[in-house]
């Protein structure tokens, strides 16, 4: 029943932000480099307080994003800033994130005031005169979250991050990150790793070689 009943609610806010979503859908069309639209609505619906917030907002980033599912959880004043972002199932993004060009994959968690942003080389610097160049799309790179990442408070991410890993609190990661690890400080930096259960395999091959030999082996 909460599962039908959740399905409904989802469609229903979907119906609502469709006219939305159609403004965004033509200015893809218009322009295919302009994201004002996009942006303006994301401001509005970042700021819609409560519960009907958090199904407001994945209906409508469900019909506008790549892909968002809606099994995900998007917290209050958190902005998608580019529409080349997945959200994968059970994501959860606390409240006030920013997060630019990203795959958010299955079971990751985004902690609250946390900046994802679209690769390190969003703006060129100008060798003749050494101004910075205004940003451009052409320089969005999408960074990886991988399955079951804990991305603590604060943390700002530029590069990957591998499957199981933990990104501490207030961490600045701009290389990628290895999987089942844990990282901290700025730049981040290897704290440990997380000892995984060996498979059957390894374990049957531990005990052989630890067994005793038989007399007929001596």
């Amino acid at each position: 029943m909460y599962h039908i009943l959740k399905l409904c609610i989802n469609r229903l806010c979907q119906l609502l932000a469709l006219p939305m979503a159609i403004t965004c859908w033509l200015e893809t069309v218009l322009s295919k480099h302009s994201e004002s639209v996009f942006s303006f609505w994301t401001h509005v619906y970042s700021i819609l307080p409560g519960l009907p917030g958090v199904f407001l907002r994945r209906a409508f980033y469900s019909l506008t994003l790549e892909k968002c599912s809606l099994n995900s959880y998007i917290g209050f004043g958190t902005i998608f800033a580019h529409r080349s972002t997945v959200v994968e199932d059970n994501v959860y993004t606390g409240i006030y994130c920013s997060i630019g060009s990203a795959h958010l994959s299955k079971n990751c968690l985004i902690g609250s005031h946390s900046s994802l942003l679209s690769g390190n080389t969003q703006h060129m610097r100008n060798d003749e005169n050494g101004e910075w160049m205004p940003f451009s799309t052409d320089n969005i790179n999408r960074i990886n979250i991988a399955q079951n990442v804990w991305i603590g408070e604060g943390a700002i991410i530029l590069a990957n991050v591998g499957k199981g890993s933990l990104v501490a609190a207030g961490a600045v990661v701009n290389n990628n990150v290895k999987e089942n690890i844990v990282v901290a400080g700025n730049p981040a930096r290897f704290v440990k790793s997380f000892a995984l259960p060996p498979s059957i395999d390894e374990a049957t091959a531990e005990l052989k070689s630890t067994a005793p030999k038989s007399q007929a082996e001596h």
